[in-house]
Parts: C-alpha cells; sequence; structure tokens
C-alpha cells in the first residue's frame, strides 16, 4: 500500500513537472484596449513562481473633455496550452482618478477603485516577444457615477518583450 501511495505521489510530480512551464522573469509592454474597462495601459509582468505572475498595469487617458488615470494590479495563474501557448486566469483591483470639464463650464472629478478579474490566452513566440488577449472585467467602488452600473469590462490585446 506504502509502495502505491509512493509511486502514485511520484506520477503526479511528474505530471505536474512535465506541465510546468516557464514563464518570463519580466515583460514589459501596452496593453491596448477600449472600452468602459478603460484603453491603453503600459502593462509590466513579474514571475512570482513557476505558475504564479503579478501584472501591474498603468493607463493614462486624455480626450477634449476628460484626463483619467488608472492603475490595476493582477495576480495571475498561468497555465501551458502547448508549446508556447499558455491560458491565465487573474484577480485583482486597483485605483484611479478621473476629471472631466466641457466648453460650457460643467466640471466634475472624482476617484474610484475597483475589483477585477483576468481571463486570457498568450504565445510567447521564440524571440522575447510575448502577444496576449484577455478580458478584464471591473467592478468600480466610486462615490460618483464614474461607470454607469459601476460595471466596466475591457477587452485587450497586449504585446510585451520578455526579458
Amino acid at each position: 500500500m506504502k509502495k502505491n501511495i509512493l509511486l502514485a505521489a511520484m506520477l503526479f510530480g511528474l505530471v505536474i513537472s512535465a506541465q510546468a512551464q516557464d514563464i518570463s522573469k519580466n515583460a514589459l509592454g501596452l496593453r491596448l484596449g477600449d472600452n468602459d474597462g478603460f484603453g491603453t495601459e503600459v502593462s509590466y509582468q513579474a514571475r512570482l513562481s513557476q505558475m504564479n505572475r503579478l501584472e501591474l498595469d498603468l493607463g493614462l487617458r486624455s480626450n477634449n473633455n476628460e484626463n483619467d488615470l488608472k492603475l490595476a494590479g493582477l495576480y495571475q495563474w498561468v497555465w501551458n496550452i502547448d508549446g508556447g501557448f499558455n491560458w491565465y486566469a487573474g484577480i485583482g483591483g486597483g485605483v484611479g482618478s478621473w476629471k472631466y470639464n466641457d466648453n460650457h463650464g460643467v466640471t466634475d472629478s472624482g476617484a474610484f477603485a475597483f475589483a477585477a478579474g483576468d481571463l486570457g490566452i498568450e504565445y510567447n513566440f521564440d524571440f522575447p516577444i510575448q502577444v496576449s488577449l484577455d478580458v478584464r472585467p471591473e467592478l468600480y467602488f466610486a462615490s460618483n457615477s464614474y461607470v454607469d452600473n459601476n460595471y466596466g469590462s475591457d477587452l485587450a490585446l497586449a504585446v510585451r518583450y520578455r526579458f
């Protein structure tokens, strides 16, 4: 019985190590999306372990009437599909601020916090480039209505340099 348990534990360890992939120590690039979730962000990823990483995204948006700043942090689990293909899921949140000023003297501003999820797929090329596509639903907590219904979702394409 003990031999069977030991053999099963060794096989389980072999399966886990065979599915493990090498997450880049660091990756830096742009996450390009646009919806209520925000828009273009500078994106940084840092490996925490063989299957986990931290992603930090800083977004700035400025148009004729509105200026926004947003910082998101996500803890992600990464699983290998095949070769350079991985899928990942994460959870996190962030903070931000916004200021609205139109040409008719209407102004408003505020700060917000949010909780976020993350689900995506990525490909790591043989050279140090990573391309990913993900969706990030966000639930906002703000003193005033930054986003309708306090919900935003962002579908984004990211390109990062791995190092």
